[in-house]
């Protein structure tokens, strides 16, 4: 009997055929596509790995014309299947020819099912009545895979067609809404402005929280602190009051409280309590924590997803936080015991019995994340693979660690009159802290007080603060309020977040609106509130949830998606003009710098090439060609002031949370100390500065140009840093280039240096005699293998 056994992707596709196979596949390929085939149990088997989505739904080409075509017809147009990856689809076609039997081996998720329903429709065009059968895993270790091959089960039709149902009203919401909009404000071509049905309500979540910022006055308050002594051990005790928005009733308490010379112990506990391990993983706590060590969530999905598919993690794409009783912890621990984390897990082998924390949720599709393998470092290429396996393998070490225990304590005193409040708070044993280092703790010794007794009082101290707005979301927070709310599932809300960053919506590692993003869901909130807010999308995400459970059809859940949108596009339509209005005034005052300060007649606005690098041009061009460049990152917005140096505009630069104000005029003597390396030895008329190209690379050039073409490359990251050192060995400019966390980068401007060369021909020559120290292997030439009817090309594996 011939098998075709589908994945999703080529690694997977490897990592199946080698178990299966015992490493004894044969690899093929049918045009550029790689096939794996091998024997087994008397059957012939070949696996072919997809570049996931193979088919995608699109409108008819007739629906192309933007501005001609009618939205109301469009919300109930039935989108086809177009082939984006022929190639695969050729292969399937290829393959299909005398299979007995498919096993569909794809991620078992929606988009899963989806993507192995697209290969199974493409197979049963050659082989209409094929038999199919569906492998379900959760890792890509040996015994799991081995297990899902002798257990497999019918392929889910309600769990594809709920995928398939999101993509059918993902596309209808995204193509009337965002063909409206950018319609309505102008704003066509590479300029177009993406509005989605879960990307429109998150954004809306970062500009609200934004205007919140913007509209909050601080509020200065006062804090009393006193320091107590207690046989030789100080402590601290803040008014029970908190704050006080009076600075002289604070300093009234202090004097007061000081005057006593002694506080009275009023209330005094202690006790020993427990704190519970973490729960486990799932995709959302996963993705806040990878956050909180630097990681964007599609970056750490992105790592994630390679870990499982080298197997050494469980699939990252799961709402579960309850490890299901087939799992065995032990077994877990004990392939630990290979990895760089050894001796934590042999720690927690020894314990007399191993449990591990019930989180809130429990599913039945995945278990939770945890490690599958015991990697070590040596057997990671990149540093960040390590840092996240770390992270799960650590995470999981927590679950099932003991509780750790503190002794937490507090007291009230009475001082003058005064009454003030201290606590304790000691770690007697860490527990699970200990294999869990990425939450730290603050410790505070409460030495231990009589009810009634006397304690001196050192000192009383009155602090100024004041309050502060809510913070911006961070990537993680963002997609645990977008849960919490029933934006998006587990496997699109980390997409849903870098959509707005690609789209320009959004900037920097905590989240903060562009222009752009503001006018946008501030002229929908004004005129169509829905489409902003979650409630509507969250009706939508619990109706496909139905369909994978089969309560509800597809049908039923996309006409009243088309009901809910031709009610939508309805509002927009009548206010079409004052939408389009609001947006093209809004992103016109946030492009908005300053007057020209070359004409003096027009505006100095923010620009687009036609390679969509930004800059700074006179609005009343051709009749001014005055220019200037920008930096191509972060979000530009007006300095407001003139230059106190030139009177020219000043920018303000939003960059990664640090903002700079500066000049526009290149040769306004406050940039020209900025940018100024040295003297232009070619010349010796202009000066070494720091600028920027057509594309915004930055480079060393000569203020005296076009007469003088004098130039240096420069390295793309890091702070330059301008030096009066002269290089030793060709006399250039030295520079110094800061990066975060590493040592300062000295170098020489000058390629063409000496000392640069020396060192490229050290290096080659290193390479070189590494080559020639190996010795050489004299291999027998392999017999080729019989090609397969269906390969193409064959080559050994």
């Amino acid at each position: 009997m011939r098998k075709l056994i589908v994945t999703e992707k080529f690694n997977t596709a490897v990592r199946i055929a080698s178990i299966l196979s015992a490493g004894k596949m044969k690899r093929a390929k049918i045009g550029r596509v790689p096939t794996f085939s091998f024997a087994r149990e008397g059957h012939e088997y070949t696996v072919v790995g997809m570049r996931g989505h193979i088919l995608n739904l699109d409108y008819p080409d007739e629906f192309n014309d933007w501005a001609n075509t009618d939205l109301k017809r469009l919300v109930w147009v039935e989108p086809v299947k177009k082939v984006t990856e022929p190639a695969f689809v050729d292969a399937l076609k290829s393959l299909a020819g005398g299979v007995d039997e498919v096993i569909v081996a794809t991620d078992f998720d929606r988009e899963g099912e989806l993507i192995g329903t697209e290969g199974l429709s493409v197979i049963r065009q050659v082989t209409p009545n094929v038999a199919v059968r569906r492998a379900r895993y959760s890792s890509l270790t040996r015994t799991e895979i081995e297990e899902s091959f002798a257990n497999l089960a019918d392929l889910d039709v309600p769990l594809a067609e709920s995928a398939e149902s999101r993509q059918l009203v993902d596309l209808a919401w995204g193509a009337a809404l965002t063909r409206f909009v950018s319609i309505a404000s102008k704003q066509l071509g590479k300029d177009f402005l993406s509005v989605g049905r879960v990307q429109s309500p998150t954004l809306a979540l970062i500009v609200n929280r934004e205007l919140e910022i913007e509209a909050f006055v601080p509020q200065d308050f006062w804090s009393v602190t006193a320091t107590f002594d207690k046989a030789g051990t100080t402590f601290t005790a803040t008014h029970e009051k908190g704050r006080f928005w009076v600075e002289t009733e604070a300093e009234a308490a202090r004097r007061r409280a000081l005057a006593a010379k002694a506080g009275k112990v009023l209330e005094h506990t202690r006790n020993e309590r427990e704190e519970w391990p973490p729960t486990p993983f799932n995709t959302t706590s996963f993705v806040a924590e990878a956050n909180r060590l630097g990681y964007g969530a599609a970056q750490a999905m992105r790592i994630a997803e390679s870990l499982y598919q080298a197997g050494w993690i469980s699939y990252p794409r799961t709402d579960n936080t309850v490890y299901p009783p087939t799992l065995s912890l032990k077994g877990v621990l004990q392939r630990l015991q290979e990895s760089d984390l050894s001796a934590e897990a042999k720690e927690l082998l020894a314990q007399e019995k191993i449990r591990a924390r019930r989180g809130p949720v429990e599913a039945t599709d995945h278990p939770p994340i945890y490690p599958t393998g015991g990697a070590k470092k040596s057997d990671l290429k990149r540093q960040d693979h390590w840092r996240i396996f770390e992270l799960v393998a650590r995470r999981f070490l927590a679950t099932v660690a003991p509780s750790c225990l503190v002794e937490a304590s507090d007291a009230k005193l009475d001082a003058g009159g005064e009454t003030f409040l201290a606590d304790g708070y000691v770690v007697k044993d860490p527990g699970w802290r200990k294999y869990y280092p990425y939450w730290t703790v603050r410790e505070s010794v409460l030495p231990a007080l009589v009810i009634g007794e006397s304690v001196p009082l050192l000192d009383v101290a009155t602090q100024k603060d004041e309050t502060r707005p809510p913070p911006r979301y961070s990537q993680g927070n963002l997609i645990q309020e977008m849960e919490k709310l029933g934006l998006g599932t587990k496997s699109t809300r980390h997409e849903i977040v870098q959509k707005l960053y690609d789209r320009k919506y959004v900037e920097g590692k905590v989240l903060r609106p562009t222009g752009s993003g503001k006018a946008l869901i501030g002229a929908l909130e004004d005129h169509a509130e829905k489409i902003t807010r979650p409630e509507m999308t969250a009706h939508l995400e619990q109706d496909m949830e139905e369909i994978a459970r089969g309560v509800r059809t597809r049908a039923e859940v996309v006409s009243e998606s088309q009901r809910m949108l031709e009610e939508v596009v309805e509002i927009l339509q009548k206010n079409e003009a004052a939408i389009g209005q609001e947006i093209e005034a809004a992103l016109k005052e946030q492009n908005y710098i300053g007057p020209c300060n070359k004409c003096g007649q027009g505006t100095l606005v923010v620009l687009k090439s036609r390679r969509g690098r930004r800059f700074l041009g006179c609005d009343r061009y051709p009749a001014c060609r005055n220019t200037h460049p920008l930096p191509q990152t972060g979000i530009i917005l007006s300095g407001e002031q003139p230059c106190p140096e030139c009177g020219s505009p000043m920018i303000k630069q939003i960059d990664r949370g640090k903002t700079e104000i500066f000049c526009v005029a290149s040769e306004c003597p406050t940039v020209r100390e900025k940018s100024l390396i040295a003297a232009c030895d070619k010349c010796a008329e202009g000066e070494l500065r720091i600028v920027h190209s057509a594309r915004g690379k930055r480079f060393v050039g000569c203020s005296n140009y076009p007469k003088c073409d004098n130039s240096f490359p420069l390295p793309q990251r890091g702070f330059i840093q301008r030096t009066d050192n002269r290089c030793e060995a060709c006399g250039h400019p030295i520079v110094n280039v800061l990066m975060m966390g590493r040592k300062p980068w000295v170098i020489c401007i000058n390629m063409e240096c000496p000392t640069k060369k020396d060192k490229k021909r050290k290096k080659a020559a290193g390479a070189k005699a590494g080559k020639a120290k190996k010795p050489r292997i004299v291999r027998r030439p392999k017999a080729k293998p019989t090609p397969t009817p269906q390969a193409a090309v064959t080559a050994p594996s």
